[in-house]
């Protein structure tokens, strides 16, 4: 294909840019996985999104770094699989659906569960298609022939199959317990639902009086409503105090009703009177006493959080209401003497925010510590779940470690109903992976399991799971990685392990990449009631999607939060638009040059030499730090050598044949134009994937699409290490001449003597045979080389590796300023001289480092000394003037 047949407009417009070109990919179907391909697979199952609203910058960052494995993968010769599919969210949906209900004055139980059932899958259409439209905007890789959702009819059979397995192996059972209760949303949540906050609060000391009239006995609490169901006053049996009382009974107050003192173990002497009211309705550790001493269990609260029938004249008052009314009639009775004023941590609904009450309800429970322990096992075996930065190994372990049973039921309509029927004439219960044959006679439980109940499912569900002869299981299962944030360790991570684990036998996936949360530029996290939240769609707008996604793949190193500053994604658009230019530059000088016209035999020059050196060394390391997620340090990488090395340097060396008369030069300058430039475009490609695929189909190419492309590789017959060094003795020398200029302000256009002192003699040839570039880039009025100069002239000076400026400029220097500044140069050179002579004198370096190092400190001694030396001789010179 020739260059010229695909021109790059003059400006950069991202937007024009980006427009139709993912259209382009799906109908390519480059995105799409070909098991037939022969190719080792590659998999990533994207953590699938909420169907409740639309996508934050959390999840534009999350998916963007998948995105640029998955597209470095395909680009390495893998069958990739990249799996997208949504979340149903069971309480945050049902929250929205019901919340748009209220709007239109209605409640699901206006509509019953199959009509509200048929709001909520509309409202799910709805909201995937945005999520769709922003995928597509972030140019996401993805296989939607494969696309699932939890609710999917063959998720609903692997959800089926999980719980009945479970049950029957008699891991998941149904009992009354305490539960974590969200009065707001009246469904039960897990222990990691709840969210601890400080509340300021009271500690309420009362006296119950015992029966017999023989005294008190002083109990305090900080929920006094929950008095109401006590059932028992417990005290440690050994507690020389109230070993007497064990066996009588106390009148509870305002209720009359007469309860036990029973002794118990749990009971903490040292704390507070060292007896404790018992209401097992309303507290797990008094439920536990309840169940050792065969205690009632009096239930005072209905599910919305008001007073039941059983909280006598307090029936029907909010629960908070309800406490400040018991409290004063507990003073009026002289029962309640003292009230402290007590900060206390209290759980709160994640999803409500309403404060959690423990509550006795009957639910369905995961077993949990059998499951855990094999998680646990597996990561001391070779088998291990590798966690990127591994210190969030050790957070998931203590979790594992410390696991309670997992509450799987929740009091909704919208989610997996639970596979339990009862028997409406004799209470039996089945539970099994279809309904009973004869159904009529049979009631589904009403609730649904826990959204992460499916969402641990999602690597092999998604893949055809539980028939393990499906293709796709076999080949992509388990999957290669999974990147999420750390605040979902607990809910999802582990949750898929062990679920993977026990029924699939392996990991569901190598290696788990965790990313931290997206915050506002002053470091608070973004929500709504902050306003400071910011619409990745709205970036988009504004800069294109690979100025967003370029942003946050390289703004911080693994596990670490990113701070979103918008000033920072227009600097990204500004290296986008050098992309553009420098692009643009190329192309208009390739003359038409087709594909198999591109010859890199010819005579190269030294900057030639030296660009394609770089280009060795930038995909030698880029190579190396994907394969470690390093993705910050690649953008550093990249950024310097296409800013700097090629559009700063290359470029302008590059117009010097261009401009000139030698045929042969300017057609070995345009191949190795053309040749980086492909070769940057394809390392640049998985980061910023719509510019690079524009510009690529601009160059003399061959393939379809960059993103089909293959993945660049080190040319070793492309390197030379002399060159390159050659190269950066010119641009020191160019750098140390231009920064001498701006500080005696003397623009480039105007024309100076330089002389130039060499080391040796091989220097010295080498700055004779590349004269040409430093009269082009110094702009001498006269160039003198040699080994020997007459140094003594008032003159600005400069010290490179290897040679010594001397820029004279009579009239324009004051000796005392320039003295100033070279003794500046000075103590630094003698600093870094002492830290590499303290480091090489260090015999525990000397003995661990490797010798190449060794060998690197040693080279930088030889060379900061020669700096150190040459200017303190100039020094002295100029002070003899």
């Amino acid at each position: 294909m020739e260059a010229n047949e695909q021109k790059l407009s003059t400006k950069y417009d991202s937007k024009a840019v980006e427009a139709n070109r993912y259209d382009y990919w799906l109908k390519g179907k480059f995105f799409e996985a070909k098991p037939e391909s022969g190719k080792d697979p590659y998999t990533i199952v994207i953590p699938p999104p909420n169907v409740t609203g639309r996508l934050h910058l959390g999840h534009a960052w999350d998916t963007t770094l998948q995105d640029i494995m998955t597209r470095i993968k395909r680009m390495q010769g893998y069958d990739v699989l990249w799996l997208p599919g949504m979340d149903h969210a069971g309480i945050a949906t049902q929250a929205k659906v019901e919340a748009k209900l209220r709007e239109e004055g209605k409640s699901r139980y206006d509509l019953g569960r199959e009509k509200f059932l048929e709001e909520t899958w509309k409202w799910k259409e709805e909201y995937a298609g945005h999520i769709r439209e922003q995928w597509s905007k972030l140019g996401l890789g993805l296989d939607y022939s494969r696309e699932r959702f939890t609710m999917d009819e063959g998720l609903s059979k692997a959800v089926r199959e999980v719980f009945v397995s479970l049950y029957e192996k008699g891991l998941i059972y149904r009992g009354e317990r305490i539960i974590n209760w969200d009065p707001a949303t009246k469904t039960a949540l897990s222990d990691i639902e709840v969210i601890y906050k400080d509340v300021q609060g009271g500690f309420y000391h009362m006296s119950y009086p015992l029966t017999d009239g023989s005294g008190h006995i002083e109990v305090a609490t900080t929920r006094p409503e929950t008095m109401l169901g006590d059932t028992a006053v417990a005290v440690h049996p050994e507690d020389e105090r109230y070993k007497h009382l064990i066996g009588k009974t106390v009148t509870l107050p305002i209720v009359g009703r007469e309860i036990p003192i029973v002794g118990d173990d749990y009971v903490d002497m040292e704390f507070g009177s060292g007896a404790v009211k018992i209401t097992p309705a309303h507290d797990p550790n008094d439920f536990e006493i309840g169940n050792r001493h065969n205690l009632e269990r009096i239930l005072v609260m209905n599910e919305d959080g008001t007073m039941n029938q059983n909280a006598d004249k307090y029936q029907g008052l909010d629960r908070f209401e309800c406490r400040k009314q018991i409290v004063k009639d507990l003073q009026d009775q002289g029962v309640l003497f003292k009230i402290e004023e007590h900060t206390h941590s209290v759980g709160h609904s994640e999803r409500s925010d309403a404060v959690v009450e423990p509550y006795l309800s009957t639910q369905w429970f995961v077993d949990m510590q059998p499951l855990a322990n094999k998680a646990v096992e597996l990561q001391s075996s070779s088998d291990k779940v590798n966690f990127v930065p591994e210190r969030f190994e050790g957070t998931y372990l203590r979790w594992m470690e410390n696991i309670r049973d997992w509450c799987i039921s929740r009091q909704l309509w919208w989610g997996h109903r639970i596979p339990a029927w009862y028997h409406r004439e004799t209470g039996e219960m089945y539970v099994g992976r279809e309904e009973p044959k004869d159904a009529e006679n049979w009631e589904q439980d009403e609730d649904v399991l826990d959204t992460w109940f499916s969402s641990a499912l999602w690597p092999f569900s998604t893949m055809g799971w539980p028939n393990e002869e499906e293709a796709d299981f076999k080949r992509y299962y388990p999957t290669n990685v999974l990147v999420t944030g750390y605040d979902i360790i607990f809910f999802w991570v582990s949750r898929m392990i062990f679920q993977g684990l026990e029924f699939t036998g392996k990991r569901p996936f190598d290696d788990v990449l965790i990313h931290g949360l997206v915050r506002a530029a002053d470091g608070r996290k973004m929500s709504k009631s902050l306003g400071n939240g910011v619409d990745p769609m709205d970036v988009i707008e504004e800069f294109g999607a690979d100025s967003l996604r370029y942003f946050l793949s390289t703004g911080s190193s693994p596990g670490q939060d990113l701070r979103f500053s918008m000033e920072k994604v227009e600097a990204t658009w500004n290296f986008a638009n050098k992309i553009w230019n420098a692009s643009r530059f190329a192309l208009m000088n390739m003359n038409g040059l087709r594909f198999e016209e591109i010859d890199l035999s010819g005579e190269k020059s030294v900057a030639d030499k030296w660009i394609l050196t770089r280009l060795n060394h930038t995909i030698q390391e880029v190579t190396k730090l994907v394969d470690k997620y390093e993705f910050g340090e690649v953008g550093r990488i990249l950024y310097n050598f296409i800013w700097d090395d090629f559009c700063d340097w290359y470029i302008e060396m590059a117009k010097l044949p261009l401009y000139g008369e030698d045929e042969e030069a300017k057609l070995t300058t345009r191949s190795i134009l053309a040749y980086v430039l492909d070769q940057t475009m394809r390392l640049l490609h998985p980061f910023m994937p719509f510019i690079t695929e524009e510009i690529w189909q601009a160059l003399p190419h061959q393939g379809e699409s960059i993103t089909v492309s293959s993945w660049p590789t080190v040319n070793p017959e492309l390197s030379d290490e002399s060159a390159a060094a050659e190269m950066k003795l010119l641009v020191d020398i160019i750098r140390a001449v231009r920064n001498i200029r701006a500080e005696v302000n003397t623009p480039m256009s105007k024309q100076i003597r330089l002389q130039i002192k060499a080391k040796d003699e091989k220097i010295g040839n080498t700055l004779e045979k590349n004269r040409s570039y430093l009269e082009r880039f110094c702009n001498p009025s006269e160039l003198i080389i040699g080994t020997t100069i007459n140094n003594t002239e008032k003159a600005m000076t400069a010290i490179v590796t290897g040679a010594e400026l001397s820029l004279p400029l009579e009239g324009l220097i004051n000796i005392e300023e320039e003295v100033k500044r070279l003794e500046k140069e000075l103590d630094k050179f003698e600093k870094e001289v002492e830290r590499v002579e303290k480091k090489l004198s260090n015999e525990g370096f000397v003995k661990k480092a490797p010798a190449s190092v060794i060998e690197e400190e040693r080279q930088k001694q030889k060379d900061y000394i020669e700096k150190r030396d040459t200017v303190r001789l100039r020094i002295e010179e100029l002070k003899q003037l």
